[in-house]
C-alpha cells in the first residue's frame, strides 16, 4: 500500500454535496483505503493569469488515501469520479462541478503526457499546503521540500470554513 495525496476543489453547483460524494466513492473505490479528510476552505479561482475574483469561489482541501493502485490507475479513478460529478473540460483552469488532482503518490516521480508526479504547482498554492498541512504536518514534497516551509511561502488566499 501507498500513501497518496489528493487535492478536491470545487466551484460550481452544490460544492459542499459533490466533495462529500466524490469522497464518499474515493472512500469506497477498490483499492483505496481513507485516512484523512482536510478541513475544507474557501478560496478564490486561480487562471493561468492570476486569480479571478470575479468567477465562483472554491471549496477546496486534500484526502490522505492508501492505495494499491499504481499512479496511472488512481488517476483513472480521479478521472472517472470527476466525469460522474458533472466534470466537463472545455476550458483549461476553468470553473467546475468538481476538480481532483493526485498531488503526490509514495514521493514518486512520475512524468508521463497524462501525469506529471508530484504535482508540478502544488508546491506554490495555499489552497493545497494548508489543508494537507493540517492533516500531514510532517508532510514533503518530493524535490520542494517540507509542506509547512512551502505553506509559509505560498501567497494564495484561503479562508477556513
Amino acid at each position: 500500500m501507498t500513501r497518496a495525496v489528493i487535492a478536491f476543489g470545487a466551484n460550481l453547483g452544490d460544492r459542499e454535496r459533490t466533495i462529500a460524494s466524490a469522497t464518499r466513492a474515493i472512500a469506497e473505490a477498490e483499492g483505496v483505503e481513507l485516512l484523512a479528510a482536510s478541513p475544507v476552505y474557501e478560496t478564490a479561482a486561480v487562471r493561468p493569469g492570476g486569480v479571478d475574483h470575479d468567477a465562483p469561489r472554491y471549496l477546496n482541501g486534500v484526502l490522505v488515501v492508501e492505495t494499491s493502485l499504481d499512479p496511472h490507475a488512481l488517476l483513472d479513478l480521479l478521472q472517472r469520479v470527476e466525469t460522474e460529478h458533472g466534470r466537463s473540460r472545455e476550458t483549461r483552469w476553468g470553473d467546475r462541478t468538481l476538480d481532483l488532482d493526485l498531488v503526490d503518490h509514495g514521493g514518486a516521480r512520475v512524468e508521463s503526457d497524462r501525469l506529471e508526479l508530484p504535482h508540478p504547482r502544488a508546491w506554490e498554492r495555499a489552497f493545497v499546503l494548508q489543508p494537507w498541512l493540517d492533516v500531514d504536518p510532517e508532510a514533503e514534497i518530493a524535490g520542494r521540500g517540507r509542506v509547512a516551509d512551502l505553506r509559509a511561502r505560498a501567497i494564495d488566499e484561503v479562508v477556513r470554513r
